[in-house]
């Protein structure tokens, strides 16, 4: 039996929000998608939040993910940004939650250590990983970052579902190894 999961990553953001799109078959993820929605052409914020809701929407309605992975606004010092990105990402949620979609919410640190091993690499070093790792061919990699940012969340969400440590039967690797002397080598 194929065990096959779709999983729809969002980098939530008023003027580009990015997105990335991961099958999941046999435990082995691939690429189906990426892009970005630009909404720098809209002067409304509230035009801005409502082209979300319609993209993410769509992205479901054409994908159909069973999960959605999302990156949590991070603490920045200005508070009006801060709270235009916190409405972007409520939208895309808002967008999930319409359809029965578990959400699940990864800090900027988190997704860039999940992918490269480091909490603060540069969005560049991000995409690398994610070119690598996904075996993407350098002419389907996307100029905009924010592209790779929202595969990325999809991706941080396929290893942290995965890992055992995860599942909070174990309380550490070592635990782990000591339940499970058959499975590892």
């Amino acid at each position: 039996m194929i065990k096959e999961k779709i999983i729809l990553g969002i980098d939530p953001g008023t003027t580009v929000m990015g997105y990335g799109v991961l099958q999941v078959i046999d435990n082995k993820p691939s690429l189906i998608a990426m892009g970005v929605l630009e909404l720098n052409k809209y002067e409304d914020h509230y035009l801005r939040l409502r082209r979300i809701f319609e993209r993410v929407i769509g992205l479901i309605d054409e994908y159909l993910p069973d999960e959605l992975a999302i990156e949590a606004p991070f603490f920045g010092k200005n508070v009006q940004s801060m709270l235009k990105l916190g409405r972007a990402q409520g939208v895309a949620m808002a967008a999930a939650l319409s359809r029965d979609i578990p959400i699940f919410e990864y800090a900027p640190l988190k997704i860039k250590m999940s992918i490269t091993g480091n909490g603060k690499a540069a969005k560049e070093q991000v995409a690398d990983m994610l070119k690598r790792y996904l075996k993407i061919p350098e002419e389907n990699m996307l100029p905009q970052l924010d592209a790779t940012d929202g595969l990325a969340a999809a991706l941080c969400h396929f290893f942290q579902s995965n890992n055992p440590l995860s599942e909070g039967k174990y309380n550490s690797w070592k635990d782990f190894i000591n339940k499970n002397p058959g499975k590892v080598v």
